[in-house]
């Protein structure tokens, strides 16, 4: 029993501290009130969208045979016609070399792929770049907000 004589006003005098320190000091009394954004879409004119370009090299080793110098049956015709076949993928019966005259050789080749684009646009007279993922078209959609500017409070008095 006299262990709960003396648990009961520990109890209170806790609960006592914990209400005072949860109380704001006068300090900390102003109260701050967050505005909420004014926001609003819109639409701009763009002016010019240019790419920005990734160049990407690979090199592949591919072989390469001379021709045979006893071969001289081509008309020079065939010859042309071979080689732009042979350049747009379509070398239907390739002739068979005998490998005395191939070698490997390394071919470097180069791809330029589009990674982003810069846009110049003109939104209510002002001009403006931004770098996009995306061609946006001849209107690009812009995020509006408009925030006030107010001075912190001064808490000397």
């Amino acid at each position: 029993m006299s262990r709960l004589f003396l648990q009961v006003p520990i109890l209170a005098l806790s609960g006592a501290v914990a209400v005072l320190w949860a109380q704001p000091s006068p300090a900390q009394q102003h109260t701050t009130v967050l505005q909420a954004e004014n926001v609003r879409f819109d639409y701009a004119q763009v002016l010019r969208v240019t790419p920005v370009y990734q160049t990407l090299r690979a090199t592949t080793v591919e072989q390469q045979c001379d021709p045979e110098a006893g071969d001289k049956s081509d008309s020079r015709l065939q010859r042309v016609l071979g080689t732009v076949r042979e350049a747009l993928g379509r070398e239907r019966d390739p002739k068979p070399s005998t490998g005395e005259n191939c070698r490997p050789v390394p071919v470097e080749r180069e791809f330029r792929r589009p990674i982003a684009y810069d846009v110049d646009y003109v939104y209510k007279g002002a001009r403006f770049r931004s770098r996009l993922p995306e061609d946006p078209g001849n209107k690009l959609k812009v995020r509006v907000a408009v925030t006030p500017v107010v001075a912190p409070i001064s808490t000397s008095r």
